[in-house]
C-alpha cells in the first residue's frame, strides 16, 4: 500500500481554489501577530490542565479552553463552525477523522507553520496519518497501541495464562466461563466500530488503498471477514460480554469482578484506574494476541491537533500545538492528575509519560514498556478513508444485531462496504472495489 499515493488522491478531491488558499487566513503575518487570544476545542481528558499550564509559561498568548462532547456530535459542531466562519483556533482531530476534515476543506494547511515540527519529532507511521498530499494538516498528540487488560489476581488464582494467539484467547474465554458463568475474559462493543476496525487492521486488512488515481475500498476483505467470523463465534457462544461502548454498564461489570479481561488500547489503562480506583494492584496489561503468535498490533484511537479553516490566529495556535505535543513540559501537563495513560506519539517523550503516571494500580508494572512493544509491532500500511462517518454509521447501527442474532458480522462488513463506496462516489470520488 502506498500511503503517499493515497494522500495524493485524497488531496485531489479538494478544489483548486481551496488548495491555493490553504493557510491564507491563518498564516497572514499581520493578522496572526496582532492577536494573543487562542480558543481551544477538545474533548480529551486533561486539556484544561494543559491550557492552564501553557498560559502560565507563555504570558504573551492566552489560551481559552472550551470543553467539547466528543463523538460524532463534536465533528458536526466543528463542521458547522467552519461553515459559519466562527471557528476555534485549535481543535482536536482523531486520526480516523482527519482525512474527512481535510477533504471537506475544514483545516488549514500547516506545512509552513508545523511541517518541520512533524518531520523532526514523529515516526513515519504516525506522520503518514497527518501528512496528506505532501502537506501537513495536523500535529500528532498520541498513539494508541492495542493491549489486553486483565485481572492478574484472578488469572493467578486460577492458573490462567495470558493468551499469545487468538486461538488461545478463545480457549481462555471458555475456561473463564467454566470457572464462573457470570465472568468474561473479553467484551464485544455493540455501538462502537473502533474495536472492530482496529482488530481488522491488526489482522492485515486494507480498507482503503489507491491505484491509478482511484480509491480502492475493501472493508469486507478477507482479513476483515476472518475477524468478523471469529468474533461472531465468540458472541454466539456467550464468551464475550456485550456493551454499547465504555459505559457505566461496562465499568459496573468490572467493579463487580465479572469482566476480568478485555481488549483495548494504551489510553484504557488510565480510564480503568480513574473509574474503578478500588481495584488497585489487581490489574495488569499485556500485548495483544495475534493470529500466528508473533507480536502484531494496531492502533485503536489516537489524535492530532489542527487549526480549523478560517482560524484568525494560526501562528499563536501553532505555537500552542507544538508545546502540547513536543515539549516535555507540555507533555507532562497531560499527566497532571496522575491517571492518564496517554502514549505520546513522539517515542522520545515516553519517559515523561512514565514520570507522570502512578503505577500502583497495575502493581508497579511498567505499562509504558508494554505500550512501546505494542507500538513497535503496529502493522504498517493502514490508511483511513475520506468518508469514515458513513462507514461508522453502518457499524454503529448494526453491531448490536449480532448479539440478538438478527445479523451476521460478516454481512455487516458487506453493508459497510456498500455504504462507504456510495458515500465516496456521492462526493465525486473515483472508486473501485
Amino acid at each position: 500500500m502506498n500511503i503517499r499515493r493515497i494522500s495524493a488522491v485524497l488531496l485531489a478531491a479538494l478544489t483548486l481554489p481551496f488548495v491555493a488558499a490553504c493557510g491564507s487566513s491563518g498564516s497572514d503575518g499581520d493578522q496572526a501577530t496582532s492577536s494573543t487570544e487562542v480558543t481551544f476545542w477538545s474533548f480529551l481528558k486533561g486539556s484544561d490542565a494543559v491550557a492552564e499550564a501553557f498560559n502560565k509559561s507563555h504570558p504573551g498568548i492566552t489560551v481559552t479552553f472550551e470543553t467539547q462532547a466528543g463523538g460524532a456530535e463534536y465533528y458536526t459542531k466543528l463542521s458547522n463552525a467552519v461553515s459559519s466562519g466562527d471557528v476555534p483556533d485549535v481543535a482536536v482531530a482523531e486520526y480516523i477523522r482527519l482525512p474527512e476534515i481535510v477533504s471537506l476543506e475544514g483545516a488549514e494547511d500547516l506545512s509552513e507553520l508545523s511541517g518541520d515540527v512533524v518531520a523532526d519529532n514523529f515516526p513515519e507511521a504516525t506522520r503518514e496519518l497527518v501528512e496528506l498530499g505532501g502537506r501537513t494538516w495536523g500535529v500528532p498528540r498520541d498513539a494508541a497501541p492495542m493491549l489486553y487488560l486483565y485481572r492478574k489476581d484472578f488469572f493467578d488464582q486460577h492458573g490462567l495464562e495470558v493468551p499469545k494467539t487468538w486461538a488461545e484467547y478463545e480457549a481462555l474465554a471458555e475456561k473463564v466461563k467454566a470457572i464462573d458463568k457470570k465472568k468474561y475474559a473479553g467484551m464485544y462493543l455493540t455501538a462502537d466500530s473502533n474495536m472492530f476496525s482496529a482488530l481488522s487492521w491488526q489482522a492485515g486488512a486494507s480498507w482503503f488503498d489507491t491505484e491509478d488515481d482511484s480509491w480502492q475500498v475493501g472493508i469486507n476483505d478477507e482479513p476483515t471477514k476472518r475477524v468478523a467470523e471469529y468474533w461472531q463465534r465468540l458472541v454466539r457462544n456467550d464468551l464475550v460480554a456485550p456493551f454499547p461502548s465504555f459505559t457505566d454498564e461496562l465499568y459496573r461489570s468490572v467493579q463487580q469482578g465479572d469482566l476480568v479481561g478485555y481488549v483495548c488500547a494504551s489510553w484504557c489503562a488510565g480510564g480503568l484506574q480513574a473509574t474503578v480506583p478500588d481495584q488497585k494492584g489487581k490489574w495488569a496489561v499485556a500485548e495483544l494476541p495475534s493470529w500466528d503468535g508473533q507480536p502484531t498490533s494496531a492502533m485503536w484511537g489516537g489524535s492530532s491537533f489542527i487549526v480549523p479553516k478560517g482560524a484568525e490566529n494560526a501562528e499563536a495556535a501553532a505555537e500552542f500545538i507544538e508545546w502540547i505535543t513536543t515539549d516535555p513540559e507540555g507533555i507532562a501537563a497531560w499527566y497532571a492528575d496522575g491517571t492518564s495513560s496517554m502514549y505520546p506519539a513522539d517515542p522520545e517523550l515516553v519517559p515523561v509519560a512514565k514520570d507522570g503516571f502512578v503505577t500502583d494500580y497495575f502493581g508497579g508494572q511498567d505499562i509504558f514498556a508494554v505500550d512501546s512493544a505494542s507500538y513497535d509491532s503496529v502493522r504498517s500500511g493502514w490508511a483511513w478513508g475520506p468518508t469514515m462517518a458513513a462507514t461508522d454509521q453502518v457499524f454503529a447501527g448494526d453491531l448490536g444485531k449480532v448479539v440478538d442474532g438478527s445479523a451476521e458480522l460478516a454481512d455487516i462488513t458487506d453493508d459497510a462496504q456498500r455504504a462507504t463506496v456510495e458515500a465516496m462516489r456521492g462526493r465525486g470520488l473515483d472508486v473501485t472495489e
